[in-house]
């Protein structure tokens, strides 16, 4: 067995006297792609929110590779190869598509006084190579005919490309989806559906929080369900439709 790229050991989160999260144990495989699922409330997106470093838990810990990555913040996961998306999309609208994804790389050299007044051309190398490379991540994405556009300005859909698009700038080893088919429609969701499978099969591992359960059943491998801040449920698509709680709970019983 491979040592698994991401782990939870024990992660709670209590908000007073409501505990959210309880004692969360879980192994993301390398190269996989996780579904995470569960009714609203169940704490699943508390759970993303603490391993992307959002939230501090109340107790255990978080693992990125076998290293401790418990209540770092999220640009120094980001900089470790961890990324999250919104399942509402946050870009800075006012600003073009190009210029968001430009914005992701942390520790760019002409951020740096330092390197703003006395390493021009070092400055100027990295801003080219940063901008070839948020222009082939647009294309990939299918948003390269939009880098010029606002990013107000473009779809619910394409601004959940953007999400993933600026996420792709980190090179990230893991990618938390917060519910990226929602409020999507079908022609992008296949679009995103089809890059997701693209970055997994080059490597990139997924955990993906989604309601859409034909898209939990067709594409993710394992599944886990969440309920009360627990887990009640891992295995495979295969066994979620058959099992008794998630038929009741979750998928529907069969008519």
């Amino acid at each position: 067995m491979t040592e698994p790229v991401l782990s939870l050991r024990g992660l709670t989160r209590d908000f007073g006297p409501f505990r959210a999260v309880d004692s969360v144990s879980l192994d993301i495989r390398r190269g996989s792609i996780t579904g995470l699922i569960g009714p609203n409330g169940a704490g699943k997106t508390t759970l993303f929110n603490m391993v992307a470093g959002t939230l501090k838990p109340t107790s255990g810990s978080v693992s990125l590779n076998g290293q401790n990555i418990t209540g770092l913040p999220s640009e120094a996961l980001f900089s470790r190869g961890l990324a999250r998306t919104f399942q509402i999309p946050r870009p800075f609208r006012r600003m073009s598509v190009l210029d968001n994804v430009l914005l992701a790389p942390p520790a760019q050299v002409g951020e740096t006084v330092v390197g703003a007044l006395f390493r021009r051309g070092r400055v100027a190398a990295e801003e080219a190579r940063l901008r070839d490379k948020a222009r082939a991540i647009l294309d990939f994405m299918t948003l390269g005919k939009l880098a010029d556009q606002p990013a107000g300005k473009i779809s619910g859909g394409q601004m959940k490309l953007l999400e993933l698009a600026r996420a792709l700038m980190g090179d990230p080893a893991v990618i938390l989806l917060d519910e990226p088919a929602a409020g999507v429609n079908p022609s992008l969701t296949r679009t995103l559906i089809e890059r997701i499978e693209e970055l997994n099969r080059q490597g990139t591992t997924f955990v993906i929080i989604e309601h859409d359960m034909d898209f939990v059943m067709r594409h993710c491998d394992p599944v886990v369900a969440l309920a009360e801040g627990r887990i009640v449920f891992q295995g495979t698509a295969d066994e979620a439709r058959v099992n008794p709680l998630l038929l009741d709970a979750y998928l529907g019983a069969p008519t």
